[in-house]
């Protein structure tokens, strides 16, 4: 009887990169010969992500140092070490565990000069998650074209969905390089005559309430969601506009047509949405060469506040986006 192989994929942060490893997790499932048994390293703040996926045997978590975890990693005696992050903590992780590992090729240089000096040496047909599953190639591992997966807990799972359709508008992002202005929201929001719905995080809640004030069309859930909640809303919606987030990702794990917002990063840095619909629109700040600005979000090389490049994109262009998608497909 062949034994049960154990896998550890590390993959810390973020929300979005979390759910883009997802297809790895059903690879190693459904590929790799014999049972297969997948744990899965991350921090705290991310574990309800993954807690819900029946792929994975075990969450293992950290607040801010490998040493927390390393004691019962070491005890599980792994086959193998997917390493997805590939940093110094998923370094130090292999480094204890001293077995078999397949690593991340994260393509940092290319980035650095993509970013740096607008040379870019990616290959525009491949996305992050191409990489992520080329580290499971010494097992003949190939993309099977099923997408992201995000599951839900079992009560949201069941959870009727909301009886008015709705398109979902995604307020917030980690950095404000990847925001759209109160300003810009505000003008969409006025002349999109259909239900909306507001997501983000406390972050959110405030620019969620003056955008709700005075617009009967429009709900504010910014602030008033748990990250499932927001997700069961984006499941639920019939068109999603986001920036470059989490939320874009886990709207494309639910195959939704996505209008997607781009400001200081680009999707030419492989972070796209992944296998997109044929409905779906990509918006870029036009006239801005010197984009990217940097991979993160976190730096603009047009300014800041107003003057960061993704103000520059007109809302007449993302309502005009609506607009035509509701026409092809409502």
């Amino acid at each position: 009887m062949q034994e049960k192989i154990k896998v550890l994929v590390i993959r810390f942060s973020s929300i979005g990169d979390i759910v883009l490893t997802t297809p790895v997790l059903r690879a190693l499932e459904t590929q790799l010969d014999g049972e297969v048994e997948i744990h899965f390293l991350t921090k705290s703040a991310m574990k309800a992500i993954l807690e819900h996926n029946p792929r994975i045997h075990t969450v293992h978590t950290i607040e801010k140092a490998t040493g927390e975890v390393l004691p019962e990693l070491l005890a599980l005696e792994f086959d193998y070490v997917v390493d997805l992050h590939r940093n110094v903590r998923s370094a130090m992780v292999k480094r204890k565990l001293k077995m078999l590992d397949f690593t991340l090729e994260k393509r940092n240089w290319e980035k650095w000069l993509l970013v740096r000096f607008g040379i870019n040496k990616l290959d525009p047909k491949e996305h992050v998650v191409d990489r992520y599953l080329n580290t499971l190639a010494p097992f003949g591992v190939k993309p099977d074209g099923k997408g992201l997966e995000y599951y839900l807990p079992k009560e949201l799972e069941q959870k009727a969905a909301p009886s008015e359709a709705y398109s979902a508008f995604v307020l917030g992002a980690t950095h404000e390089g990847k925001q759209l202005s109160e300003a810009q929201w505000s003008e969409i929001v006025k002349k999109t005559n259909s239900k909306l719905v507001l997501l983000g995080g406390q972050a959110e809640a405030a620019l969620g309430e003056a955008l709700e004030k005075g617009h009967d069309h429009v709900q504010n859930l910014a602030g008033k969601c748990s990250l499932h909640e927001s997700a069961y809303y984006v499941k639920h919606a019939d068109l999603v506009v986001t920036g470059d987030t989490g939320l874009m990702h886990i709207a494309s794990a639910f195959n939704k047509i996505i209008i997607s917002v781009w400001g200081c990063t680009s999707p030419a840095l492989q972070m796209s949405p992944y296998q997109p619909k044929a409905l779906n629109v990509i918006i870029e700040p036009e006239n801005h060469p010197k984009r990217p600005c940097s991979k993160l979000g976190d730096r603009c090389k047009y300014g800041k506040g107003e003057t960061r490049c993704i103000t520059s994109i007109s809302a007449d262009r993302i309502v005009s986006a609506i607009k035509a998608i509701k026409q092809k497909s409502f």
